[in-house]
């Protein structure tokens, strides 16, 4: 039997030590399920573009195309639209950070206008004040 890095002996002999535990799959969150759906949605258009593709495949004497320009080609249509719903959501981040910005700077000058408002509502409440001493001092001197 052979021994792992640590030394102890696998449980299981062969590739099955590298086999997922059935309990982890079964426990698997929904971003793990989607994400395996996702790439169950890859493959079986893997397979049906390759189907196509030898369908499609002349039987004259032109030699076959490099399978990599059909892999590209392939990638280049599966990443396509991730690539383009990337570039949306960037575009709409964007805007949402241009959004806050100028919000921020509408909050802060409100700010302003609202400290100015209340410094001349101070203001005019001393004023007031000092007036009604002095009219209350000013009578009780003439009586």
């Amino acid at each position: 039997m052979s021994r792992d890095r640590l030394g102890a002996v696998p449980e299981k002999p062969g590739p099955e030590i590298y086999a997922p535990n059935r309990k982890s799959v079964e426990k698997l969150s929904d971003a793990d399920q989607a994400a395996a759906t996702f790439e169950g949605e890859i493959r079986e258009f893997v397979r049906r573009d390759v189907a196509f593709l030898r369908r499609q495949r002349p039987d004259t004497d032109t030699p076959p195309e490099p399978i990599a320009d059909n892999l590209n080609g392939l990638i280049r249509r599966v990443s396509g639209a991730s690539m383009e719903e990337i570039d949306r959501v960037i575009l709409e981040l964007q805007a949402v950070r241009e959004m806050l910005r100028s919000e921020g700077e509408r909050v802060g000058r409100e700010i302003a206008g609202y400290a100015s408002l209340s410094h001349a509502a101070m203001t005019a409440m001393k004023v007031i004040g000092d007036s009604l001493t002095q009219w209350k001092n000013g009578s009780k001197n003439s009586g």
